[in-house]
């Protein structure tokens, strides 16, 4: 017997190339930051420099500015890692004729997006493939409004053959047509 429950878990922000450029960019940052304080100081606060020997004003204060924007883009990173940006999931359920897509999204009161769907209301299961320099490989709801609801994850294209086997799946799933794959 076929099961008539579809889930799809979609990942948020905790993906190892975040983790990667958080890390990277706070390091950096620290360092800046580091190297401007010691010359105003005239301490070494960063061992194997010679940071004390930088004239504060100009360059010591521009090493200060870059490494506090720095810190600050690697807090915001870790803090959308930490609250999972982006992760939710996808249920098709057939039993229910329902379609729900959950996905969370930074704290407050419309943290949670929570959007429904009958069934019947999807037309097709469309897929957007562009290639170039920013490839975008994704994978849509089609209303029979003509309204298009993301199913895909933001961030790395998947695989051609992932996206084509994911689309098809699912359209057989559902019993509409898969549009955009020629």
């Amino acid at each position: 017997m076929m099961s008539k429950i579809r889930v799809d878990k979609i990942l948020g922000s905790r993906r190892l190339s975040n983790y990667w450029w958080a890390t990277l960019i706070l390091l950096g940052g620290l360092g800046f930051f580091l190297v401007g304080i010691s010359s105003y100081l005239k301490t070494e606060l960063l061992p194997f420099t010679h940071s004390s020997e930088l004239l504060f004003i100009p360059q010591g204060i521009v090493m200060v500015f870059y490494g506090t924007i720095a810190v600050l883009i690697s807090i915001f990173l870790w803090l959308t890692i930490i609250w999972n940006i982006g992760s939710g999931y996808n249920e098709f359920n057939n039993d229910k004729g329902l379609i729900t897509i959950f996905r969370l999204g930074f704290p407050g009161k419309n943290r949670i997006l929570k959007l429904n769907y009958k069934t019947n209301e999807i037309r097709a299961i469309r897929v957007n493939i562009q290639e170039g320099l920013t490839p975008k490989r994704e994978i849509y709801l089609k209303t029979k409004d003509n309204r298009e609801i993301p199913l895909t994850r933001v961030g790395e294209p998947l695989l051609l053959s992932e996206i084509e086997e994911q689309a098809t799946s699912l359209a057989k799933f559902l019993g509409v047509i898969l549009e955009g794959m020629e």
